[in-house]
């Protein structure tokens, strides 16, 4: 439960913050300049949240699969993906200020890297459907 938790909560807060609350703000008037600067200050807090939650979700398949799944399995590999998009976003965002482009495409990377991940089972879970227990007669 804690892998779906997580996973919930930072892939669905990188979509909903450009799907759902940028775009509204842009409908209610706010300035455009406003908004960049929303845009730019919630991106890296959202950033540096999902890597503490890719953190997380790789330490609980580590503990249910091994540590070589990081590597072998594609949730492992999407993790990775996503811990260095988060890597790239935060050296772009500190060291070169000015390239917007490079923020968006690790932006994008790590939003498309946790789409891919959603449609993956948990660990532990083989997606098929459990038995029921045989009860007392």
């Amino acid at each position: 439960m804690l892998w779906q938790f997580s996973q919930m909560l930072w892939v669905g807060g990188l979509w909903l913050l450009h799907m759902g609350v940028l775009p509204v703000l842009g409908l209610i008037g706010l300035a455009p300049l406003l908004i960049d600067e929303i845009d730019r200050l919630l991106s890296a807090l959202l950033v540096g949240f999902a890597a503490a939650c890719v953190l997380l979700q790789a330490l609980v398949l580590v503990k249910a699969e091994g540590l070589e799944s990081l590597w072998r399995d594609i949730r492992g590999q999407l993790l990775l993906m996503s811990l260095y998009a988060c890597a790239m976003f935060c050296v772009v965002y500190i060291w070169l200020p000015q390239a917007l482009r490079w923020q968006l495409f690790s932006y994008l990377v790590l939003g498309f890297s946790g789409l891919v991940l959603v449609m993956q089972p948990a660990p532990g879970w083989s997606g098929r459907a459990r038995a029921a227990r045989p009860g007392p007669v």
